[in-house]
């Protein structure tokens, strides 16, 4: 079978892969020890070049220990990232674009590469949802923990009485799956064409470019509009539904059929999985790990390890 030897190949490269980073960080560790242990005096410059060293082979053996809890079948796949406003109104929108620009700077710092491939704008402010493709290693293995209902409370800058306001996204994280056979019949397909509301200049605008496909069995949809090539925006739409079927499916295995998909808990109170408080007082904390911290700005800049890998740690 040259499809299981393909993937068994891949599986070994990078085990392969695994056990030499292990190998180069304990050769550096060992001549981190060599070094004190030569200096015969104390040199305050080679003490702080030590030091420096040793703190850098620290954060390198605390990605490795995370890679190898990233362990599951899907982990180093690439990920299909949603954001959707729930209840709240103009004020939901603006927090699912809030979440939007913190992810796309923690992808951003973390080398993912990053491609939205479907948005829908807020009528008065910010987006309804947001679909994009993030391509790098271990992308799904990192995002699948930050699923789930994300909620603000703030003074809103939209009220004109200057209210404090609870808001609601969700964020959904599933795999890309190219190498998993999933029947899609071409029946079962609604493929509907529409004007693209995107970037791209006014030729995306005079012809219907942005693809909606619909799985009618399921009422699955899957839409792209970031290509200016009607083929090109089909096959991008197409990626995405074939990888929210496939997690259907494996909810199914998982779960006996009950509400499977469009059916994460309803984005309001008692479901949250993190609530980010910026008034009366400023706390992020994540309701799962328990981890929290009043340094507001940095996490919505992107600063998310700690609630990241905190969760995968404890899991």
């Amino acid at each position: 079978n040259k499809e299981r030897a393909q993937k068994i190949l891949t599986q070994l490269n990078q085990l392969k892969s695994t056990v030499e980073s292990w190998t180069k960080l304990k050769k550096k560790e060992e001549e981190l020890c060599g070094l004190l242990s030569l200096m015969e005096e104390e040199d305050p410059r080679l003490l702080k070049d030590i030091s420096r060293d040793a703190r850098t082979l620290k954060t390198e053996i605390d990605n490795l220990e995370l890679a190898t809890v990233l362990s599951g079948s899907y982990d180093r796949h690439n990920a299909i990232f949603s954001v959707h406003s729930g209840a709240g109104g103009v004020e939901a929108c603006d927090w699912a674009s809030m979440l939007l620009r913190m992810y796309l700077r923690w992808m951003e710092k973390r080398g993912f590469k990053t491609e939205i491939v479907d948005v829908v704008a807020g009528q008065e402010a910010g987006i309804k949802n947001v679909t994009l493709i993030v391509s790098g290693d271990y992308a799904y293995g990192y995002l699948k923990g930050e699923a789930g209902v994300h909620r603000l409370v703030r003074i809103s800058p939209f009220d004109a009485n200057k209210r404090r306001h609870t808001s609601f996204a969700s964020v959904d994280a599933i795999p890309e799956v190219e190498d998993v056979e999933i029947e899609v019949r071409d029946e079962d397909l609604r493929i509907d064409t529409f004007r693209s509301s995107g970037p791209g200049g006014q030729h995306m605008q005079k012809t219907s470019s942005a693809v909606r496909i619909t799985h009618i069995p399921t009422n699955i949809t899957a839409s792209c509009e970031s290509e200016r090539s009607q083929s090109r925006n089909k096959e991008k739409a197409m990626k995405v539904l074939r990888a929210r079927l496939f997690e259907l499916e494996q909810k199914k295995k998982k779960e006996e059929i009950q509400k499977i998909r469009g059916n994460l808990e309803r984005i309001a109170w008692g479901s949250q999985i993190r609530s980010y408080v910026l008034e009366p007082y400023q706390m992020i904390k994540d309701l799962r790990t328990n981890i929290e911290t009043s340094n507001i700005q940095a996490v919505l800049d992107g600063d998310l390890d700690m609630f990241i890998e905190g969760y995968l740690k404890k899991n």
